[in-house]
């Protein structure tokens, strides 16, 4: 039987957001019981890291952090664009609780871990980590994948807490606003409420 959330092969499927800010407790609450998973997911919705700089992430980089530091200053694999990103107390708390885990952990080691030895998780790894997450766990319709967790940031950024256009492509590091709006997922929806209000 074939996967409803895997594209066929030679075509390109962006993944989605989690939408409902409900969806996202679910998960947290099943993600609970995994330290390492759980400091995952609750760094990629707080912070929007592409999955390549989570996972290029050191214990060294985050023991020290406390909420409201910076977590580094550092070019993105993907763009070369220098970027300033802080933590937030969730994202704190999840870290504390997976450093915890991993008391003889050196500066250099990766912060995320393959269970298979102490390499860091690959960004296919994460991709197929999302995927379950979303459609086994979840039961969500769609297609996810790693970069599900930046795309969640900026939307619930956007819808639940009104952060403003040029904020959010200041902070993806986007060109124009129409980028941002596209990558968001939500131009669309926005268009067509704007037409249903009356004046």
């Amino acid at each position: 039987m074939k996967s409803s959330n895997r594209p066929e092969k030679g075509s390109q499927i962006a993944v989605q957001p989690i939408k409902d800010p409900r969806d996202i407790a679910r998960l947290k609450k099943l993600l609970a019981s995994n330290p390492r998973d759980l400091a995952i997911f609750t760094l990629g919705i707080n912070t929007n890291l592409r999955a390549s700089d989570i996972l290029a992430l050191t214990v060294g980089h985050v023991k020290t952090l406390n909420p409201g530091d910076e977590l580094f200053r550092y070019r993105e694999k993907k763009t070369s664009k220098e970027r300033t990103i802080t933590i937030n107390r969730l994202v704190y708390n999840a870290l504390q609780a997976l450093l915890v885990t991993m008391p003889d952990a050196q500066d250099g080691d990766p912060l995320f871990q393959s269970r298979k030895g102490r390499g860091a998780l690959t960004v296919s790894t994460l991709n197929n980590m999302v995927k379950a997450w979303c459609a086994e766990d979840l039961k969500l319709k769609g297609n996810y994948g790693s970069h599900t967790l930046r795309k969640t940031f900026g939307y619930q950024h956007r819808v639940l807490h009104g952060t403003d256009i040029p904020t959010l492509m200041e902070m993806f590091n986007h060109s124009t606003q129409k980028q941002t709006l596209t990558y968001l997922c939500i131009q669309p929806e926005e268009i067509k409420n704007a037409y249903l209000k009356e004046i």
